[in-house]
């Protein structure tokens, strides 16, 4: 699977499992929904004092897996990249855009700029370099 076709699953499936590392290198799991951004990064967004955040700034590389909205018998795909972290005032146009692609766009968007202010959320921004199928997307190529 190329990254092309990582982005084009990506685009249309937004359950996700990011995989950071702790301290002592065991692995950190947490369910995300990613989205991608203008440029075909993953974006996913997160309190600034969420462990994952204190992880990934420690050691950026982390790996995710996206699956379908099914979780039984779904496709899914892992993704492998190096992940940054952009912090407000940064991060809110990404916050906004993240929120459009998932959630879809609001009237008013006023409250929602003011509620990640108070959050103090982030933006982890992921810059696919390795992807890699399920079995399942595996098996229409045979």
């Amino acid at each position: 699977m190329d990254i092309a076709e990582a982005r084009q699953f990506l685009a249309h499936n937004h359950r996700g499992v990011l995989v950071a590392r702790k301290r002592d290198g065991w692995p950190q799991l947490t369910l995300v929904t990613p989205a991608l951004d203008p440029e075909g990064r993953v974006i996913i967004h997160s309190r600034a004092d969420a462990y994952k955040v204190r992880n990934i700034r420690r050691e950026p590389r982390v790996s995710m897996l996206v699956m379908g909205e099914d979780f039984s018998g779904s496709k899914y795909i892992q993704i492998h990249g190096t992940a940054e972290i952009i912090a407000l005032p940064e991060a809110m146009d990404l916050l906004i855009y993240w929120h459009e692609q998932i959630r879809g766009a609001l009237s008013d968007w006023h409250e929602y700029r003011e509620r990640m202010i108070m959050e103090n959320q982030v933006i982890i921004r992921i810059a696919l370099e390795k992807a890699n199928p399920s079995r399942s997307l595996d098996k229409r190529r045979a």
